[in-house]
C-alpha cells in the first residue's frame, strides 16, 4: 500500500513535469490573447495594427495569413489520408495478422520501411517521379505520398491487433458459417475501436503537421496546408510575435480537438498496445 508521503511525492513529481509541458503551450496563449505588437506587420501585410488584441488577434491573423484556404486544404487532405490509409491498413492487418499471405515474410518487412526510411530521403525523387505522371502541383502529390507513408504504420498497428485476437474466436465464426469479411468488420472491428481510434488519430496528427511534402509537391499559392500556411505567415511578421501566435493557434488547435474528442479510446489504445505481448 503506498504511504501518503510516497502519493505526496508522486503528485509533486507529475506536477512538476505538467508545468514543464504546458509552459510553452500556456506562453503561446497568453502571447496570442496578449496586446498587439506596434512592431508586426513591418514585413509589409499591416501586422496587428488593425486588432484590438485579446480575440481580436485571432481574427486578424486568420484574415492577413489567408488561413482559411490552407485549413481547407488541410482538412481535405487528412480526411483523404487518413479514410484511404486506415481502410487500407484494417485490410493489410488483417491479412498479415489472421491468414497466411504468399510472400509476406517478404512482402510485410516491405511495409515495414515506411517506418524506417525518413521523408527528406524519398522526396526528391518522389518529386520528379510525381512530375513524369504530371501530378505535381495538384492535391495527389500531397495526399497520396502520406498514403503510403500512413499506411505503413497502419499495417504494422493492425496487425498486431488481429494477432492479439483468440484464435478460437475466429474458428468459432467460421464455424457458424461467417466468411472473411463477416469476420473483420462484424467480429473483430468492433471490439478493435480503441486500437484503430488511436491509428485514426496518430495518422491524422501526422498528416495534419507535415510539412516537408506539401513544401516540394505544391507551389500553388490555393494548396497551401496549414503549417505551410503558417510558415509563409512567419515570413510576414518577423518583428512581432503576437499574430504568429494566434496563428499557431489556429493551426494547433484542430489536432487538439480530435485528440481532446477521442482521447478515451486513443489512451485505451496506447495502453492495450502496450501491454500486449
Amino acid at each position: 500500500m503506498i504511504s501518503r508521503a510516497e502519493r505526496t511525492a508522486n503528485y509533486a513529481i507529475l506536477l512538476v513535469f505538467a508545468v514543464f509541458a504546458l509552459w510553452p503551450i500556456l506562453t503561446i496563449l497568453g502571447a496570442a490573447l496578449g496586446p498587439p505588437d506596434s512592431a508586426a506587420g513591418s514585413g509589409g501585410s499591416g501586422g496587428s495594427g488593425g486588432s484590438g488584441g485579446g480575440l481580436a488577434n485571432f481574427a486578424a491573423a486568420w484574415r492577413e495569413g489567408r488561413f482559411g484556404t490552407s485549413m481547407v486544404t488541410s482538412v481535405a487532405v487528412s480526411g483523404f489520408v487518413v479514410l484511404t490509409a486506415g481502410v487500407l491498413s484494417l485490410l493489410t492487418g488483417y491479412a498479415f495478422g489472421t491468414m497466411r499471405v504468399p510472400g509476406a515474410g517478404v512482402l510485410f518487412p516491405l511495409f515495414l520501411l515506411g517506418l524506417m526510411v525518413p521523408t527528406e530521403v524519398i522526396v526528391v525523387p518522389l518529386y520528379f517521379d510525381l512530375r513524369t505522371l504530371g501530378l505535381t502541383n495538384t492535391f495527389w502529390a500531397i495526399a497520396l505520398p502520406q498514403v503510403a507513408q500512413s499506411l505503413a504504420f497502419g499495417t504494422f498497428w493492425m496487425r498486431a491487433y488481429f494477432r492479439s485476437r483468440p484464435v478460437s474466436l475466429i474458428e468459432a465464426a467460421r464455424l457458424d458459417g461467417a466468411g472473411s469479411w463477416r469476420i473483420l468488420w462484424q467480429v473483430l472491428v468492433p471490439p478493435g475501436r480503441p486500437a484503430i481510434v488511436t491509428m485514426v488519430v496518430l495518422t491524422f496528427m501526422w498528416t495534419w503537421n507535415e510539412f516537408l511534402i506539401p513544401l516540394v509537391m505544391a507551389t500553388d499559392e490555393g494548396l497551401r496546408t496549414a503549417p505551410l500556411g503558417l510558415a509563409f505567415f512567419q515570413g510576414q511578421h518577423t518583428s512581432g510575435f503576437t499574430l504568429l501566435a494566434a496563428g499557431a493557434v489556429i493551426v494547433a488547435a484542430p489536432v487538439v480537438i480530435v485528440y481532446l474528442f477521442l482521447q478515451r479510446h486513443f489512451i485505451r489504445g496506447m495502453l492495450d498496445g502496450a501491454l500486449r505481448e
